[in-house]
């Protein structure tokens, strides 16, 4: 079985898909290399990857007797390092023995299903168009302008061939709006696409007009801009304006976060906050202040693959707090987390699919000593 095979089998077994072989298969390879949960140094990372892929495609082929050959195979082979070697789903490590998985089976009875493709489209005169679940094809027109679910979790824009009709202040704007657990993907009226994440809404023109093309930004969105040296793109966001010609950048500016961050991934922007600017190259990320005199910090080769990781449908911390961990989950699952005295102090990094039940992302995060519990919509963090 190549790669490709390894990686589906074991996200089947996350799902709770996988038949009464395959489940087999992967929880007697979690019995043989859990023996003695030895923490690697974060220099070996790579080689127990490779090292963990290998033993599993010979095993699984079975080109290799699987007690005998690999009875001695790496000490530390915890669950964590199989979910994160081989599926990306996730990798936690700690400066301390991981417990074993199978001891928090018990504490998460209750579970959550993760967000998807949910969105609400507001047109120009109030009307609410609900996209959850709705068929591809026409969804409204307005101003000249043809709206159409081309697939799911994508809406387009496009100028219709007769269109004749002039805008008007009042058909002017639409507004999409995504809920907590939801995403979606737009296609402006330009050949603009933005992805929205959870709790995210976006203001737009139905047709752009005049010298700048602008819209309004709350929560997260990636945004693909069409080229237009006319007519720049401008993104305003709580006291915040960013401003392109054609490129690639990320925006995350929800409100219960500690700032305003602007990722460059292709092109250039320009950031404006009051009377502080900046000017940001590929790779570089812009922190926007607005509590501290508006300051605008500005860093460079930030993890792009942390950054996007919403948009590719996961979960990425790189030395994340359990709070920050936390708001994640809550957007995507429509849960709320609550602390049990204090909060704790540990640090993670790890990788997980969005594609999962939320027991199953904190079932591994409970490898790190944290504990939690689920009841109802309320994740309580012991």
């Amino acid at each position: 079985m190549e790669a490709e095979g390894i990686e589906k089998l074991i996200e089947k077994y996350l799902a709770g898909a996988a038949g009464p072989e395959e489940t087999a298969i992967v929880e007697k390879w979690y019995e043989q290399v859990n023996t003695n949960p030895e923490q690697p140094q974060p220099d070996r990372i790579e080689q127990y990857k490779q090292e963990t892929h290998d033993f599993l495609s010979l095993y699984i082929r079975n080109e290799v007797p699987y007690a005998k050959k690999y009875a001695t195979l790496y000490k530390w082979m915890a669950a964590a390092t199989l979910l994160f070697s081989l599926t990306a789903a996730f990798y936690f490590y700690k400066h301390q023995p991981a417990p074993q998985l199978a001891n928090n089976q018990s504490q998460l009875k209750n579970d959550v299903l993760p967000g998807g493709n949910k969105a609400v489209l507001t047109l120009a005169n109030g009307h609410q168009v609900v996209l959850t679940g709705a068929a591809n094809g026409l969804v409204a027109k307005q101003a000249g302008i043809v709206i159409h679910k081309t697939g799911e979790g994508k809406l387009s824009y496009q100028v219709s061939a007769n269109a004749n009709s002039p805008i008007t202040e009042s058909e002017a704007y639409n507004i999409m709006s995504t809920p907590r657990g939801g995403f979606y993907h737009i296609t402006l009226e330009d050949g603009t696409g933005v992805w929205l994440n959870s709790a995210s809404s976006l203001k737009y023109p139905v047709i752009f007009k005049g010298r700048d093309r602008v819209v309004d930004l709350t929560g997260e969105a990636y945004f693909e801009v069409a080229k237009n040296k006319a007519m720049p793109f401008k993104v305003n966001i709580a006291g915040q304006t960013v401003e392109v010609l054609g490129t690639h950048f990320n925006i995350n500016g929800y409100t219960n976060e500690p700032s305003i961050k602007t990722t460059l991934l292709e092109g250039s922007v320009k950031i404006s906050a009051g009377a502080n600017t900046a000017l940001l190259k590929p790779g570089e990320q812009a922190a926007y202040y607005p509590a501290n005199d508006k300051a605008i910090k500005v860093t460079a080769n930030v993890n792009i693959e942390e950054v996007m990781a919403w948009k590719n449908g996961r979960f990425i911390f790189a030395e994340a707090d359990i709070q920050t961990v936390m708001r994640q989950l809550e957007r995507w699952y429509d849960v709320d987390a609550s602390y049990n005295k204090n909060i704790p102090s540990d640090h993670f990094n790890g990788k997980i699919s969005k594609n999962v039940k939320l027991s199953q992302v904190l079932q591994v995060l409970e490898l790190s000593g944290v504990n939690f519990k689920i009841e109802g919509k309320k994740i309580i963090i012991k």
